[in-house]
């Protein structure tokens, strides 16, 4: 496994709906982008932020709000549209020469997917790590586990809120340094 120094540590919330049901004319938009960076030389974690974006595709419905906390609202306040966002992420993270990581490969594929969507270039490297199957395959499990799992299995308590961008980044980057140590 290739890596840098830094790691990118993303978890994105995304519109959802009860049962997966899309609403016919909505497709899955991108709404928080939780990010934090991961030193691999100190084992520390940096610059946790919500970055949250606001829905092009598709709206914040009630059982959206009710798993993940984002509320029409909150988007409506703080929420910037997905190609700035990227920018952001660019400039604040120099992330592009950076490996990025997220637990399993939804993040990966939403962010390719809202990418090209918009025709623009993804803030991130190539150079993708999924934890989910780095964890399974440190351990040598059978199958994949959850992230609350797998903090359980390193004997580690869940910090903040699940379901938050962030705090699911931040924990994330926790279950991967403690994998590369």
């Amino acid at each position: 496994m290739k890596t840098t120094n830094e790691i990118i540590i993303i978890d994105l919330e995304a519109t959802c709906w009860e049962n997966d049901r899309i609403p016919i004319g909505q497709k899955v938009d991108i709404i928080e982008i939780g990010i934090c960076k991961l030193d691999l030389t100190s084992h520390t974690v940096s610059r946790k932020q919500s970055i949250y974006v606001t829905p092009e595709r598709s709206e914040i419905n009630k059982f959206c709000t009710n798993l993940t906390g984002i509320t029409p609202q909150l988007v409506g306040e703080k929420g910037i549209y997905f190609e700035e966002a990227c920018e952001r992420i660019r400039d604040e993270y120099a992330s592009l020469p950076l490996t990025w990581a997220g637990y399993g490969n939804f993040d990966r594929e939403q962010i390719i997917e809202q990418c090209d969507w918009l025709g623009i270039e993804s803030p991130f490297s190539d150079q993708y790590l999924d934890v989910m199957y780095e964890f399974k395959r440190h351990f040598r499990l059978h199958k994949s586990i959850g992230l609350k799992r797998a903090l359980d299995h390193l004997n580690m308590n869940f910090e903040g809120n699940h379901h938050s961008g962030a705090d699911d980044a931040y924990n994330t980057a926790r279950i991967l340094s403690k994998i590369l140590k």
